[in-house]
């Protein structure tokens, strides 16, 4: 039972990010400005970056999934530490590209500081 509430917002979160990720890969031009950057111009070659980033953030979701069905609570909550660099990098960048400050704060940031959370959770839960 001490595992339930972490291992459910764990997978809340893969969840999240894959629908995040399913909505950059259909429609990259609805989602520039939810990053936090000034949208850039509507290209082929934008689109084609911003499909990238939802290939990594499905993938990173799939990870954490797969993780949850084959691995114990500590390895879900590794991968949790592991994958906050994600969002750290993520917001990192919106800061030092002059983006959206609070974007940058309440999108990147909180996803980080919640992933860490669970993570260590996870890898302190007995």
């Amino acid at each position: 039972m001490r595992n339930a509430i972490p291992l459910s917002l764990a997978a809340l979160m893969a969840v999240a990010i894959i629908v995040i990720g399913c909505f950059y890969l259909i429609s990259p031009e609805r989602m520039t400005g939810s990053f936090g950057l000034k949208p850039p111009a509507s290209d082929a070659d934008t689109r084609a970056w911003l499909r990238l980033k939802g290939i990594r953030d499905i993938a990173s979701g799939l990870v954490v999934l797969t993780m949850m069905l084959t691995m114990g609570t500590r390895s879900v909550g590794i991968a949790l530490l592991v994958l906050a660099i994600t969002p750290l990098g993520d917001m990192s960048i919106v800061l030092g590209s002059g983006g959206s400050r609070s974007k940058a704060l309440s999108i990147h940031g909180v996803t980080c500081a919640v992933m860490l959370v669970v993570g260590l959770l996870l890898i302190h839960a007995i």
